[in-house]
């Protein structure tokens, strides 16, 4: 990490080690902005009351090292962020007046980004921190995977039971609910349906009764004009003695037919005009037939005004943007599909509820024998916490796991009880501790002062070891309170959790610092107008200084050297077995 204009701190290079690193300093050097720069990066709040004095903004920079496939990598990547080479950048700015921004691969974040991937990152306990397994939902999912294959395998096969519960349930309950707008709907088709029905449309039949209507409507004047056009063209008999057109034509036929013989163009006009008498015939003889057919019948002219009336209906109701009956007999058809599926629905509610009872006793049957593996995991996890905290001054504290079930009518029945249950079984999961002979257990976060909670946190850490996919932790004061023996097995605990977990530890108690892979110095000088820190690693002679200072409070003292040194060595002596 690089930090700037962080509390008392100017610009500060925080280099950690893979496996153990100590920071250490005297009272007030900026220990605790180390601690606080962590949080930052990980989304946490904002102060700006952390910004140094005199300058605009404190800014606070990092460097991950990820591992292929890592969760956080992908999130991030997600999130428009990009890798170098296999590291992600991340930037956290506050300001003097209180702006705060995030930035994730070179890509401007919201902070709850960065609070997201931290969860998956480091785990932080300190005295003042909110600690990620006070958490009864870390709790329950440190047990499980501390417990392995005996938890996850019922859990995988639970899981996929409750999913196909939660579907059943879901599509049942949309059924159930919606069973009046079902009712509504179906009723609404059979009503369109048996009206499409009554009246028996066939697709172009509005057009032709149109049009039957039309001449229906005007017989009258339509027979006038075919009996006068029939006299003019082939004489009325009440006037004999009137012309017409066919008189005419057969005075011009005989005319020419007398000459035609002389003039072959006359000869061909002659025959054009026989021509016209045929078609002339022949119009005659259909315009007599159109007004002897054309019969004015008012009875038959309002049953087509009532079966246009019947389809006009119709259309309004069901036809499509065409506005034609084929598109009204093409709702008719699906109408009818949809209204056997609503009617179908009851039966369907029938199975689906058969089947929602049958996927509530199989996920009865594997909660339960989740709830067993849970209950066999918890004592032997309590058990090596009780041991690692014996070790750490803390001889009388028991912790135990308390494993309930909540009641609720509507989850389900195990043992007689029906209760609630949800995607990781049916259990409460919740870290008891009892810190002395006597004392009634309670959850861990009231049950345990600040320095004991560190220590116990310290002690579920290294038990769970290897097992919790959290790369890094941070333990800020976790010795507080203790000294001699307890402070060197917090050490050496320490160092064995480092061996799986990179480990960041604030401390001032030697006996800690000396199992460190690497030695942070957190140095203040003063100027006479600024304080300025800086985090220095330490080379071995300058950690013997280090640790004599922290013994005897003098870095040079003969005394407090020997006794640094043999603390180094006893702390490095176990660790090469």
């Amino acid at each position: 990490m690089r930090i700037r204009d962080l509390g008392v701190i100017d610009d500060a290079v925080v280099e950690l080690a893979p496996g153990f690193t100590a920071v250490t300093g005297e009272t007030g050097a900026g220990k605790t902005m180390v601690v606080t720069s962590l949080g930052l990066l990980l989304g946490g709040r904002a102060d700006p009351g952390l910004v140094r004095n005199g300058s605009e903004r404190a800014v606070v920079e990092g460097r991950l090292h990820l591992p292929p496939g890592s969760p956080v990598a992908a999130r991030a990547v997600e999130a428009g962020a990009e890798l170098d080479d296999g590291a992600l950048l991340i930037s956290r700015t506050v300001s003097a007046e209180g702006r705060s921004r995030a930035h994730v691969g070179g890509r401007s974040v919201p902070v709850g980004l960065l609070a997201e991937l931290g969860e998956d990152l480091v785990a932080v306990h300190g005295q003042t921190d909110q600690q990620r397994l006070l958490r009864p939902a870390r709790q329950r999912g440190a047990l499980d995977r501390y417990a392995g294959e005996s938890v996850a395998e019922p859990l995988a096969r639970y899981r996929e039971v409750y999913r196909r519960l939660r579907e059943v349930s879901s599509t049942l309950e949309e059924l159930t609910t919606r069973a009046r707008e079902r009712a509504q709907e179906a009723d609404l088709l059979r009503f369109g349906l048996d009206e499409v029905a009554a009246a028996e449309p066939v697709a172009g039949e509005d057009e032709g009764l149109s049009a039957e209507a039309e001449r229906l409507g005007h017989a009258d004047a339509l027979s006038s004009a075919a009996t006068l056009a029939h006299a003019a063209l082939a004489g009325d008999p009440a006037d004999p003695e009137a012309l017409d057109a066919g008189t005419l034509l057969a005075q011009s036929r005989r005319a020419l037919d007398a000459v035609r013989h002389h003039d072959e163009r006359l000869a061909a006009l002659a025959d054009r005009l026989n021509e016209v008498g045929y078609l002339l015939a022949d119009v005659a003889g259909d315009l007599a037939g159109y007004a002897d057919d054309l019969d004015a019948d008012p009875v038959r002219l309002a049953a087509v005004e009532d079966r246009r009336a019947v389809l006009s209906q119709l259309l309004r109701k069901y036809g499509g943007p065409e506005n034609s009956l084929a598109e009204v007999i093409a709702w008719a058809e699906s109408g009818s599909a949809r209204l056997s599926e609503l009617d179908g629905d009851d039966d369907r509610i029938d199975e689906l509820g058969a089947r929602e009872t049958e996927l509530r006793g199989e996920l009865a049957e594997l909660a339960a024998e989740v709830s067993a593996a849970r209950q066999a995991a918890a004592g032997r996890f309590a058990a090596a916490v009780s041991a690692e905290l014996a070790e750490l001054a803390m001889p009388h504290a028991r912790v135990t796991f308390a494993i309930s079930q909540v009641d609720d009518l509507s989850g389900i029945e195990i043992e007689g009880r029906t209760v609630a249950y949800g995607p990781h079984g049916v259990d409460e999961v919740e870290v008891l501790l009892a810190p002395h002979p006597g004392a009634q257990p309670r959850p861990i976060a009231k049950g345990a002062s600040g320095g004991e909670l560190s220590r116990v946190m310290l002690a579920v850490e290294v038990v769970f070891a290897g097992a919790d996919p959290v790369p890094t932790y941070l333990f800020d004061e976790v010795d507080a309170g203790v000294g001699g023996k307890a402070a060197v097995e917090i050490g050496r605990r320490l160092a064995k959790l480092a061996e799986s977990a990179q480990v960041v530890v604030v401390t001032h108690l030697p006996q800690v610092a000396a199992f460190a892979d690497r030695h942070l110095v957190v140095e203040k000088t003063n100027d006479g107008t600024v304080t300025r820190s800086g985090v220095k690693v330490l080379t071995d002679e300058e950690r013997v200084r280090e640790l004599s200072r922290m013994l005897a409070g003098l870095e040079d003292s003969e005394l407090g050297r020997a006794h640094a040194e043999e603390l180094l060595a006893a702390a490095r002596a176990p660790r090469h077995r």
